[in-house]
Order: C-alpha cells, then structure tokens, then sequence
C-alpha cells in the first residue's frame, strides 16, 4: 500500500502541478466493458473508448496565445489495447486536409495516467484523467518538458457541444491550477475530420 502511494506522489510530483490533483478515482480504461464473441476472437467494448473532440484547451505556453484563433475543435478515436495501453490516432484538418496523428499511451503504475513519445515535440510527455464520466467528457491534464515544464488541460466530449456547466468546470479547473482567462480556450466548431 505504501509503495502505491509512493509511486502515486511521484507521479503526481512528475506533473509539476498542485499536489491535490488526483487521477480518476478507479479510472479503468476498460470500464463497463462487455465482451463479444466474433468467430473465435473476443472483441471487447470499451465504455472510456471510441470518439472523443477535443472541445476546450487551456495551455500556459507564450505561442499558443498567438495561434488562439487558428484553433479548431479536433476530433480522436481511442481504443484500449489488450495490456492496459491505449492507441489514440487525432485527426486536425491541416492545409492539405484531414491529417491522423497516432500515439501509444502507456500506462502507468498509477490508474489514470499515461506516457506517451509526442512526434511532434520529441519528448516524452505524461497525460492524467482527472474526471470523466465516460459517457459525455473527460478532464484531462498533460505536462510536457521542452525548455520548461509546459501543463495543458483539455475538456474532451463525445459531441462538439458540452453543457455549459461542464465547460464551466473545466474554466474552473483550469483557473484553480494558475491557467490566466487569456490561456483557457474553447475552438469554433468544424466538421468532422476522421472516420465517420
């Protein structure tokens, strides 16, 4: 029990925030799940799995206030893998169109919380599920060392449009953790980029 918690601090302290933050309390990837004989596989349906849109983003880094207006609702399909990973493929309509972006997540000792290796930053970063329902959002926060410990929040929903008091608690979230008004944002709806 002590080493869980020892590891859980750690892993807490790795994300550089307020120690309070907690994971998900029994986060399980695979919750709800409900299996399904197809031929002589098991298929199994995971309720955290499927499609997520990133619908609100609060970032502490300089350059993003610059791009605040380019930013679009993007829309990711997760899917839990066999040993307790996750495969999340995001797609974001770039100048050449509809682009995929995959990551593996790995788990961590702690429930709730992941790493991955971004392609696009080179570095490792951590990913923690602070609050879900897994039905309707998803609260989740990143940090990330590049030059500096750089944390994010992101408001996930099953649809483009969240209720407002869902999108009022990530703003509170976000301003709890130190986030200015100016690095909380909520994108302008797009259409959908990614399988249907």
């Amino acid at each position: 029990m002590r080493t869980t918690a020892l590891i859980a601090s750690l892993t807490l302290l790795a994300f550089g925030v307020l120690a309070d933050v907690q994971p998900q309390k029994d986060f399980d990837l695979r919750k709800g799940q409900c299996c399904l004989l197809v031929r002589t596989n098991v298929k199994y349906l995971q309720k955290f799995g499927g499609k997520w849109y990133r619908v609100g983003l609060a970032y502490d880094s300089l350059a993003f206030a610059r791009y605040r207006s380019r930013f679009r609702i993007s829309m990711g399909t997760l899917t839990p893998l066999s040993n307790g990973d996750a495969e999340l493929t995001m797609y974001e309509m770039g100048l050449t169109g509809c682009q995929p972006i995959s990551y593996v997540y790995e788990k961590a000792a702690v429930p709730g919380v992941f790493k991955y290796f971004s392609t696009r930053h080179h570095r490792v970063k951590d990913i923690m599920v602070v609050e879900t329902n897994y039905n309707e959002y998803a609260l989740v926060l990143k940090n990330k060392k590049i030059d500096k410990e750089l944390t994010q929040v992101a408001l996930y929903g099953r649809s483009q449009k969240l209720r407002p008091e869902l999108v009022e608690k990530f703003r509170e979230f976000s301003l709890s953790l130190g986030f200015s008004r100016e690095s909380i944002l909520t994108p302008s709806a797009t259409d959908d980029c990614g399988p249907a």
